[in-house]
């Protein structure tokens, strides 16, 4: 495979307008391929999707699902330019589809790495830093291995890096700009949350077996 240099990646950006991993994730898909990268991106509607990344998103809806058995349920906001899209049917199924991969997804904390707290990264770091695995390691290899582990547990907290439920060949971030390509808008995940039933409520649990035992004695 040839190698991807950084001024490959940064001519393809230039090109496309795409984001930087998807410009990546391109040329490695067509082993450095400029001209073949920018039309994989253009069939994966990232190049068209990376040109409107900039506009202004105020229109879109609130979604919902309730999983079977009404024990887990998903409120999201996801937002387009125009109430005409928003109204759209293809609009209404990401929005739902959406909805229904974040009930799929108890780890699920933000939507993008960009939203994680630096304060929460650092905490991560520290702790990776301090694991007994790296401590005879060599500091500049233990800070490669730290970094991989880092990027990794923020990938697995974040609901645009996660494989599509309905199809575990594209992440979530894709299948959005996949729409953004069919629709012709700009198209953001604002925010959501996630509603499990009885989630930090103290149960309190009581044994039967002693329950039955102090009534006999009472007898």
């Amino acid at each position: 495979m040839a190698e991807i240099s950084a001024q490959l990646v940064k001519e393809l950006r230039e090109k496309t307008s795409a984001g930087m991993m998807d410009c990546k994730k391109a040329l490695k898909e067509t082993n450095g391929d400029l001209e073949k990268a920018a039309e994989w991106l253009r069939q994966k509607g990232i190049a068209s999707a990376g040109k409107k990344a900039g506009r202004t998103t105020a229109e879109g809806l609130v979604g919902s699902y309730i999983h079977t058995g009404s024990r887990i349920g998903v409120l999201v906001e996801v937002n387009c330019q125009t109430d005409f899209v928003a109204r759209s049917q293809e609009f209404k199924e990401l929005v739902q589809n959406i909805a229904m991969q974040i009930a799929a997804c108890p780890n699920v904390e933000y939507v993008k790495v960009d939203d994680i707290p630096s304060s929460f990264v650092e905490k991560e770091k520290e702790i990776e830093m301090g694991r007994d695995d790296l401590s005879k390691k060599p500091l500049e290899i233990r800070e490669k291995i730290v970094i991989g582990r880092i990027e990794k547990r923020l990938t697995e907290l974040c609901l645009l890096n996660q494989p599509y439920i309905k199809d575990q060949t594209i992440t979530v971030e894709e299948l959005v700009k996949q729409t953004i390509a069919k629709l012709g808008e700009n198209i953001q995940v604002r925010r959501f949350v996630r509603f499990v039933l009885g989630e930090g409520i103290e149960k309190e649990e009581s044994n039967f077996a002693e329950e039955v035992a102090a009534q006999i004695g009472q007898k």
